[in-house]
């Protein structure tokens, strides 16, 4: 059993920690795993639901009440995140409309939230000298082709071009991002679908032919945490992660039932891109994850030694992935 003076100290010992989006799915359980590991000073969950907010302290821990912090407040609303981010290290920006067809139907919306939302976190954190931000990305905002993915590129591209405006001084806030693609088990997953509709013997498909990146809940939490380790100001970091087929998925949900094939859908791709033609030129292969640098040569100077650059025309998309899950691996993360 490990004792107290011989753990190792964990990257968030001691910090201040904000996560925006707090009580949705990914900041459920980035809480909770911090919670675990490490002992931050502060861990404030940031969101608009007081009810979200009330679920999540009633399932935690009594013991971690003198660390939790809960802070009703939206995106959008500039002068809330000042006075949240007064004192905050770290700062996690998972807030987002995500909703492929709600965004399509409410475009303001989603801009408001997604894209003026991330410029009010630059804003808070730079005024309040937050150390590093890490925003949470996704595969759509690769050569997007609905609303939110646009809005989530306008996002990458303010929260990596925020370090010019804060500047590359030894205590300037650091802006990073990390861009991963559908996650199991998180709201808006297509699995909690799947399992309604097999009850009625017929589920629907889109399209047969359609693939998508996936990864875990933990898997995501465990690569955010990654990034924030190793983050050095201005990267988008991408995960090598598996593809898999809509097909098997169905195989793995609901296999004894009728597939309808209803059509594609405003907004939806067939395949999904982590990485397009254009970035991979300026993009790094480690074992575990793709660095895409930063475009500034001064904050690229000696900051990724190691890596190897890739091939010209390379892209890293869902249905030319050289890693598959297959029927059986999707049976035993949704059952």
């Amino acid at each position: 059993m490990t004792t107290p003076a011989a753990r190792q100290g964990h990257l968030l010992d001691d910090k201040t920690i904000l996560v925006t989006g707090g009580t949705g799915s990914f900041g459920r359980r980035f809480i909770e795993h911090v919670l675990a590991v490490a002992r931050p000073k502060k861990l404030i969950v940031f969101s608009r639901d007081e009810l979200k907010q009330y679920e999540l302290r009633q399932a935690l821990p009594k013991v971690h009440d003198d660390v939790m912090r809960y802070f009703i407040g939206d995106v959008r609303d500039a002068s809330r995140l000042q006075r949240a981010f007064h004192g905050v290290d770290i700062v996690v920006h998972a807030a987002a409309l995500k909703q492929v067809p709600a965004c399509e139907y409410n475009p303001f919306e989603a801009v408001m939230t997604n894209v003026i939302g991330a410029r009010n976190v630059i804003d808070a954190a730079v005024d309040q000298g937050v150390a590093k931000v890490l925003a949470l990305s996704t595969d759509k905002a690769v050569n997007p082709v609905n609303i939110y993915g646009a809005t989530k590129l306008c996002a990458e591209k303010l929260i990596t071009q925020a370090n010019a405006y804060a500047g590359y001084g030894e205590k300037s806030t650091r802006f990073a991002c990390s861009r991963y693609g559908n996650v199991i088990g998180s709201r808006g997953s297509v699995v909690p679908v799947f399992q309604e509709q097999r009850r009625t013997g017929r589920v629907t498909v889109t399209d047969e032919r359609m693939t998508r990146f996936w990864l875990t809940l933990d898997e995501g939490v465990a690569f955010v945490l990654r990034c924030l380790e190793h983050m050095q100001g201005g990267e988008i970091f991408v995960p090598r992660i598996k593809s898999m087929r809509i097909t098997d998925l169905v195989k793995a949900v609901a296999p004894d039932c009728k597939v309808e094939v209803i059509g594609i859908r405003p907004g939806e791709k067939l395949h999904e891109a982590l990485l397009s033609e254009d970035e991979a030129r300026n993009t790094l292969a480690l074992p575990d994850m793709y660095v895409v640098l930063p475009s500034h040569e001064e904050a690229r100077q000696d900051l990724w030694s190691k890596g190897d650059r890739l091939p010209e025309g390379f892209r890293y998309a869902s249905d030319t992935n050289d890693q598959w899950m297959t029927p059986e691996d999707l049976s035993k993360l949704v059952s």
